[in-house]
């Protein structure tokens, strides 16, 4: 259902505009501190976390979804941080389907950790 949800997603220009600018920004701090290997990696994790908290904005008043989050977020940093990661050239193909088995990944700790707890699919309506 989620998976659903993202799929009729459509961003317009006021959000992808911002975007653009922040990804430049980003850019030009990694590359200021020697760091340009890790913005491509920063900033897809950015990106995927943003779309993940938006279609599951329903959950927003349940600390488990902040602390799911707040896990799964300093997984992404770890593994950012201590990946040796390449400053050449990946084919976009490869980035967006290790990001989609990413976000499918998230979507399902979240659910297995509702599913835990109690929360089951009561939790979204």
């Amino acid at each position: 259902m989620d998976i659903e949800a993202a799929r009729k997603i459509w961003l317009p220009w006021c959000i992808l505009l911002p975007w653009g600018l922040f990804c430049l920004i980003v850019m030009l701090v990694c590359d200021h501190f020697g760091k340009l290997d890790i913005s491509m990696p920063l900033l897809v994790s950015i990106g995927m976390f943003a779309f993940f908290i938006y279609l599951k904005w329903s959950l927003r008043r349940e600390p488990l979804f902040w602390t799911t989050i707040a896990i799964l977020a300093s997984l992404h940093l770890a593994l950012i941080w201590y990946i040796p990661w390449t400053p050449k050239w990946i084919p976009s193909l490869a980035i967006a389907g290790v990001a989609s088995l990413d976000l499918c990944l998230m979507f399902w700790v979240l659910a297995a950790v509702e599913v835990l707890l109690g929360g089951g699919a009561e939790a979204e309506n």
